[in-house]
């Protein structure tokens, strides 16, 4: 009889989930649920109706229009799961709220400066990967010789950005509490791939399937910056084609160029969701193998093998999602 990690999957679920302080959130097609292991290692379970950007309006679930929404939803529901998880630590162990915190608590009232809080730290967070994975790799473009090739010149600021996250990723595991939540990643992971199996959601059968999932936010990113290689290269070799762009000093042409990356991100992401999307739904083509192996090689450093209680609240989490209706949930 083979094991539970050899049976291939019975069908691809769009539920997907993040690793959260303590905790796991798990998002399905019309619920979303956070479980949290408490001090006193009871489990506490939030489980709500999903309100996305997309059901106000259908175009936004137009292919190549969604991606953006998608991203900004998933970042902001994110955000907010994640500030509910740090909630449920000992008070010792939250941080004191900061005059800021509680001027705004008094002007908004609670549920409107939570969210403005959760808006802050969304824009800062995005601001912070802007600077460390688009202007720092375009302030070392600009530090290649002149005489480079300017595709090659492209080709090296891609492989440049690329280090920078692998080294980032690499760093942030080195600290304890990070190397808690990779573990809840691979109890996320785990979770999704039994159920994808159709076996029962047990402890046992949880820990024998693999770590590394093929739809992964991880993946994401690392196509998103393979994708940026090629479409940044394109625009700027459409950039020097422009006759008054060649006659700008250099440091207002390197304005211009990081400008135009900043306007190109939406495109970026959505052709990213896109072929994320189709990776998703063909795992065994050659090609969609090809583009989904530097994600899974990441995940060797954004997941850990998960303790029994870690994969005890992705259970929990993924159980709350399921949809009732068989297959409304398939990818």
């Amino acid at each position: 009889m083979s094991k539970p990690n050899d049976t291939i999957c019975a069908f691809k679920t769009s539920i997907g989930g993040q690793a959260l302080i303590e905790g796991i959130l798990m998002r399905g097609p019309r619920k979303q649920s956070i479980v949290c292991r408490k001090a006193d290692g009871t489990l506490v379970q939030k489980t709500e109706d999903l309100k996305l950007n997309r059901d106000k309006n259908p175009i936004l679930k137009v292919p190549f229009l969604r991606g953006v929404p998608m991203f900004i939803d998933s970042m902001v529901n994110g955000m907010r799961a994640l500030t509910w998880s740090a909630e449920q630590l000992p008070e010792e162990e939250q941080e004191e709220p900061t005059k800021f915190d509680l001027w705004l608590e008094r002007k908004l009232g609670s549920e409107k400066a939570e969210k403005a809080v959760i808006g802050v730290a969304v824009f800062l967070g995005a601001l912070l990967a802007i600077a460390l994975f688009v202007l720092l790799p375009a302030l070392l473009f600009e530090l290649l010789p002149d005489s480079m090739h300017l595709v090659l010149r492209c080709i090296l600021e891609g492989l440049i950005r690329i280090v920078i996250f692998i080294c980032y990723l690499w760093l942030v595991t080195r600290m304890k509490e990070v190397k808690r939540l990779f573990a809840y990643h691979g109890a996320e992971h785990k979770s999704i791939f039994c159920y994808e199996k159709r076996l029962p959601l047990t402890v046992e059968n949880v820990r024998e399937q693999s770590r590394f999932h093929p739809r992964c936010g991880t993946s994401f990113l690392v196509v998103t910056m393979l994708i940026a290689i090629l479409v940044v290269s394109v625009m700027t070799w459409v950039l020097s084609l422009i006759p008054g762009l060649a006659a700008l000093p250099k440091i207002a042409a390197a304005l211009v160029r990081v400008l135009a990356k900043l306007v190109i991100l939406p495109i970026i992401v959505s052709l990213t969701y896109e072929l994320n999307r189709w990776v998703g739904g063909h795992e065994n083509n050659v090609l969609a193998k090809i583009a989904a192996w530097p994600g899974k090689q990441t995940q060797h450093l954004t997941t850990r093998e998960p303790d029994d209680g870690m994969i005890e609240c992705a259970i929990e989490a993924l159980k709350a999602v399921i949809p009732e209706a068989e297959g409304e949930d398939a990818w």
